[in-house]
């Protein structure tokens, strides 16, 4: 099936072949790229844009003692395919057997977990450092995409290179494309370095004390060789900066670079998804709703960081939007202080991204935002157990992150209609910075009315009364919560008090002491990691009575490619297993 593929089980078999040879080599990789990912799903345009580079980098450096650093890891499929793992890419037995990103516990070919962008210059640069320190001698090397170069960590990383005399390798896979489109002033360079042949005066990269050699066609193995041969063993720093094609190799990657760069299952013949996915979305109804916003007030402004489909504006809407859609690139530290700076100056910011990534933006959110008391809203996507699941894109401690910070208003809404009335309201007040939870369960709509105004801060909503047992859902596990009083009705003929904290930021004094007289036992319910969470400030308010409390959420821990269901149960958190633990605290046992 593969003509060459066959004979590859580590980098060493890659050096034997010739430029003919390795451009089979190419072709038999895409291959089972495709096949693999039309059927997996995956990062598509990078891969199929680095497949070239990749196999030039292991024919000419000796990795593992040449040391490769993957930025992101969008890229990182055929360097996996060729340092041992290609079963995982050629036998669909095997397809879940590698991570999508380089991991470190997979092969000693890899050195770090990477799955945030703008990281491999800083981390390959501290390799380089310890090979100096030790007096050892081999070459390192930092592959960066030209979208991640927007990244602050990773301009941090330049400059820091720029100073070392030292052996030091950047490779820059420009294909002028983000995960969108790229935004901002250095990507004007870009575009006249590979307009000049990378001749033009004004250089980047030089400019932070960088050697620099450009390939106008990066996706040339023998223009790629001879480029990388030049600098292998180098005695300072230096950019090779390739000139690549997104998708190169599927002609509908290559026509619409933006919906390649991830896919999810995908017929090959016509390009088009496996499965259709009906019904509303929450990214779709956020656009929607911010667009009609923003027609009534011109003030009204969309953020995003390199992910604009995070809340549903496709580059229809993005036009649609105009100026009052930002995006800033992947640099989602200077998208919070920039929204604190409109809000500052009369504007309503909206920015959003994902939990994941919004961990980035601590210090902002502290500083520049929550300090300042900007009045802007941050929406924070895929902040649960049904998120992300790759290690690297956990959004699992979003909560104790940022619900801590004062001054901080922090809600979670538990429907439709909630989260557009939180997110109504935000938009329309000037006191507060805001962030909300957007749910992950799917769109749920219910009868329950949801208040349009959440001014008075940390006030809780009974929308169940009952007594003995109280449990208290946040967000998203509002809903199971439902499940919990349903059961105890059943099994112990219990009606329970249901409670909507809607505040993750604060705790309803008045309230969780009312509960003191008729109730026993109360439960907390949230979706994320406890510790440092909701949850707890619910227990230290009880700790000096005799109120029962049982906090419920994740074990602080990095999952890796979990199962929302199987890591619910590990945590104890199925109705039927937290109506048995209520049960025994009712009795008065320990758990």
């Amino acid at each position: 099936m593969f003509k060459q593929l066959n004979k590859i089980n580590s980098p060493e078999d890659v050096k034997k072949l010739d430029f003919s040879e390795l451009e089979e080599l190419a072709s038999d990789i895409r291959e089972a790229l495709l096949k693999k990912l039309s059927i997996h799903g995956g990062h598509f345009g990078p891969n199929f844009g680095m497949v070239e580079a990749i196999i030039a980098l292991h024919y000419v450096f000796d990795s593992p003692e040449d040391k490769i650093v993957f930025d992101v890891s969008h890229q990182s499929y055929p360097h996996k395919i060729l340092t041992g793992r290609k079963d995982a890419f050629i036998d669909e037995d095997k397809y879940d057997n590698v991570s999508g990103y380089t991991d470190f516990t997979e092969s000693g070919h890899d050195f770090f977990r990477i799955g945030h962008t703008s990281t491999s210059v800083s981390l390959a640069s501290g390799l380089a450092k310890a090979r100096d320190l030790k007096n050892e001698s081999y070459n390192v090397i930092a592959v960066i995409g030209d979208g991640s170069l927007s990244g602050g960590e990773a301009l941090e990383g330049l400059d820091f290179a720029g100073e070392q005399k030292t052996n030091f390798i950047v490779l820059v896979n420009d294909n002028d494309m983000s995960i969108a489109e790229n935004h901002g002033g250095l990507y004007k360079n870009l575009k006249a370095l590979r307009e000049s042949g990378g001749k033009c005066e004004c250089n980047l990269f030089k400019s932070l004390g960088l050697d620099y050699k450009y390939v106008s066609n990066g996706n040339d193995i023998p223009s790629l060789v001879k480029a990388f041969k030049e600098v292998k063993d180098i005695d300072h720093p230096i950019v090779v900066h390739i000139n690549t094609l997104k998708g190169k190799g599927y002609k509908p990657a290559e026509d619409n670079k933006e919906d390649w760069h991830w896919t999810m299952p995908f017929d090959i013949e016509t390009g088009k998804p496996k499965f259709s996915f009906d019904g509303e979305d929450y990214g779709t109804l956020t656009a929607d709703f911010l667009l009609k916003k923003m027609k009534a007030d011109p003030t009204v402004t969309a953020i995003v960081a390199g992910v604009p489909t995070n809340i549903g504006f496709t580059k229809d809407k993005r036009e649609e939007a105009g100026k009052q859609f930002i995006d800033v690139g992947i640099a989602e530290e200077h998208a919070i202080a920039l929204a604190s700076g409109i809000a500052k100056n009369g504007g309503k910011p909206v920015f959003a991204t994902h939990s994941s990534f919004m961990q980035r933006t601590f210090d902002q959110l502290s500083q520049d935002l929550c300090i300042n008391k900007s009045p802007a809203t941050i929406i924070v996507n895929t902040a649960s157990v049904f998120g992300l699941n790759d290690i690297t894109h956990l959004g699992l401690y979003d909560i104790p992150l940022i619900s801590n910070i004062p001054e901080m208003v922090y809600l979670a809404p538990t429907s439709k209609q909630e989260y557009f009335a939180m997110l109504d309201w935000s938009i329309g007040q000037t006191e507060h910075p805001v962030a909300i939870r957007v749910p992950c369960n799917g769109v749920i709509s219910d009868s329950r009315k949801a208040d349009t105004d959440y001014s008075s801060l940390n006030k809780f909503k009974t929308e169940i009364e009952g007594s003995e047992v109280a449990v208290i859902a946040l967000g998203d596990f509002y809903q199971l919560g439902e499940e919990v009083i349903k059961q105890l009705k059943a099994e112990l003929d219990i009606k329970a008090t249901l409670i909507n904290p809607r505040f993750i930021t604060g705790i309803d004094k008045e309230l969780l002491e009312e509960l003191k007289a008729n109730h026993k036992a109360v439960i907390t319910l949230e979706d994320g990691i406890k510790d440092g969470g909701f949850g707890e400030k619910i227990a230290e308010f009880y700790s000096d009575s005799d109120m029962s409390v049982k906090v419920y959420g994740i074990k602080k821990a990095f999952y890796d490619r979990f199962k929302p269901a199987e890591l619910l149960k590990e945590n104890g958190l199925t109705k039927e297993q937290i109506t048995e633990d209520i049960k025994k605290l009712l009795k008065g046992d320990q758990l």
